[in-house]
């Protein structure tokens, strides 16, 4: 559920509600505010903002679909399977693919392979940290054999 719910959010964001020019009317105000950001700066903090906003999202959707794959395909004893891993990051390259040709439609968004290269790095970077965090909180069982088996 968490993941759909993900996937609306990113849907959402990708309209024209979510461009540059639209956000930039209330971000330029909040950092001019906070951080005396000028309007010839502006441009490259937003830039950056949307870019970490990219990898964030993308990022969190691979964890949110990492972790629906492990509730679905069972592997007893296991915490971290490759399948899960790979589901998870093909459907948020996927995800990411489909997004920037939807974006490439509108008039207001630009649609770009820098951004589903930058969504996909992400969703990379998600399963390499789950990898190793799960890892190393259960070392040693194989996903073959139940705990009592070992």
């Amino acid at each position: 559920m968490a993941a759909i719910l993900w996937l609306g959010l990113i849907a959402a964001e990708s309209t024209n509600y979510g461009s540059a020019e639209n956000i930039s009317r209330f971000l330029y105000p909040v950092l001019h505010f906070l951080f005396a950001v000028s309007p010839a700066k502006f441009p490259i903090w937003q830039h950056v903002i949307r870019k970490t906003g990219h990898f964030i999202g993308y990022f969190t959707l691979s964890v949110l679909l990492f972790r629906s794959w492990r509730a679905t395909l069972t592997f007893p004893g296991a915490s971290w399977v490759m399948r899960w891993a790979g589901f998870s990051f093909f459907m948020t390259a996927l995800v990411a693919s489909l997004d920037e040709w939807h974006q490439s439609y509108l008039p207001s968004r630009t649609g770009t392979w820098h951004d589903v290269v930058l969504d996909s790095t992400a969703a990379l970077i998600a399963q390499i940290l789950l990898y190793i965090f799960l890892r190393s909180r259960r070392p040693g069982l194989p996903y073959k054999q139940t705990p009592a088996q070992v």
